[in-house]
């Protein structure tokens, strides 16, 4: 039998280590996993987590055993989802929840989308939320990218036909700036000051969205299925004790795909189109090779080059940068004995930037996906094993068609401070990842 061998504690001063991480997160563990694999961290308020940073240590995690690992609570992005929802649930629940609603995000489904992605993008550009992207028009790029996203999960979520837009608009937005960071990792400012202060306001605009979202379940109820669409399925859940979900729990779940549904692909589009603007020689290769696939959004996603693109965009910009799961039993894990009710995860921006598998790994080289396979442990900006992503396949392919239409139909120029500038920083915002600066571009053609 092995001697037991302890995890790693966290370090002390975690307010200090909260501070650093909120001024640059990726940064911060990755300075932390060059030190020492596996590594502790530890917030205010939250449990430690030992996190790996290294293909190996992804291995490990993402073949645990299932029964071994749920979700950790409590949670910072639960008061935004709720603990209904798919990413939050676990056992039981959590399989007859994904088994219901992948088909939808998958195959056949995904592929019907195709001209809904491509018009949304085409919208954007004749009326976006700023106007129309007139020649000399100055776009703040994550505005329109999150427009054109919402479009795209509203008519995943309540049918191609349906256009919820104005209604969800302003809403789903007011909620989205409502959860400042420091409220996702201080619960201690998750607290009522006399009607006013942060708190009020998310809960505020939380409600607002509930409000919506159980206006068109009732709707829904009266009217009966529509196409198929992920409120029909829902609407049609049923559990393996007869029971269906509370309109509580059906809210949870349609905040959840509004949610992360569409803000992660629109920072990686965000991110995708500053890199592109910054390397004109990539750029150039890039508009070259889109004309071979005409305006077909299905032949556009298949692209090399573009598929290239998107996979180093999601490579140095993680959307979701850390994968988490608590030990529901002892497990040992890295070389070192883990107890149970313990969080281990994994640091997707350290594994990103391993540079035995990435050489000059800070570079933006979107030909090291052309020269190789990478496998799932040493690339996953989707996360892993049984808990990935699974809006991902629909991520990856409205990611290509919003690019390559973007790029067909007109040109930009970025920002001179941000083409000859440093790099933005990844910062936490909300449920995801997001540059520290706007990122405006210019229309010229």
């Amino acid at each position: 039998m092995s001697s037991p061998n302890p995890a790693p504690a966290a370090p002390r001063l975690s307010l200090l280590h909260g501070v650093a991480a909120g001024r640059d997160f990726g940064g911060y563990l990755r300075r932390r996993a060059a030190r020492s694999d596996p590594f502790a961290v530890g917030f205010p308020r939250f449990p430690a987590v030992l996190f790996t940073g290294t293909a190996e240590g992804a291995r490990e995690l993402f073949r645990a055993p299932v029964a071994l690992l749920e979700p950790p609570r409590p949670n910072p992005i639960e008061p935004m989802v709720g603990a209904a929802s798919l990413i939050l649930s676990s056992g039981t629940r959590h399989r007859t929840d994904r088994a219901l609603l992948a088909p939808a995000l998958h195959g056949a489904r995904v592929r019907s989308l195709e001209k809904v992605i491509r018009e949304a993008t085409l919208n954007e550009i004749r009326c976006g939320a700023d106007g129309p992207w007139r020649i000399g028009t100055r776009i703040d790029s994550l505005r329109a990218a999150r427009t054109i996203t919402l479009r795209v999960i509203l008519a995943t979520v309540f049918g191609s036909e349906s256009d919820r837009e104005a209604e969800y608009g302003g809403v789903v937005t007011d909620f989205l700036t409502a959860f400042t960071t420091p409220l996702m990792v201080a619960p201690v400012l998750r607290c009522g000051i006399g009607g006013f202060g942060p708190w009020e306001r998310f809960t505020a605009a939380r409600a607002r969205l509930d409000e919506l979202l159980l206006a068109d379940i009732t709707r829904r109820r009266r009217t009966g299925p529509a196409n198929g669409d992920l409120l029909d399925l829902l609407l049609t859940t049923r559990y393996d004790d007869g029971t269906s979900p509370t309109d509580t729990e059906l809210c949870e779940q349609l905040r959840t795909l509004l949610v992360a549904g569409h803000e992660t692909t629109a920072t990686t589009l965000t991110w995708a189109l500053y890199h592109l603007h910054r390397e004109p020689g990539l750029l150039t290769r890039l508009l070259a090779e889109l004309p071979t696939a005409g305006d077909d959004p299905a032949e556009q996603a298949r692209l090399p080059l573009l598929d290239a693109v998107c996979q180093e965009t999601l490579r140095l910009h993680p959307p979701v940068p850390i994968v988490l799961r608590t030990l529901k039993e002892p497990l040992r894990w890295r070389g070192v004995d883990v107890a149970a009710g313990a969080t281990i995860g994994l640091a997707v921006d350290a594994l990103h930037r391993q540079p035995a598998t990435w050489p000059a790994p800070r570079l933006f080289h979107p030909d090291r996906f052309l020269d190789r396979t990478v496998t799932p442990f040493e690339f996953a900006p989707f996360g892993g094993g049984h808990r990935r992503c699974i809006g991902s396949t629909l991520a990856d392919h409205e990611l290509r068609i919003v690019l390559a239409t973007l790029l067909t139909e007109v040109r930009l120029t970025l920002e001179p401070e941000l083409a000859l500038g440093r790099r933005p920083r990844t910062v936490p915002r909300n449920i995801a990842t997001a540059p520290d600066r706007a990122i405006h571009f210019t229309r010229t053609g």
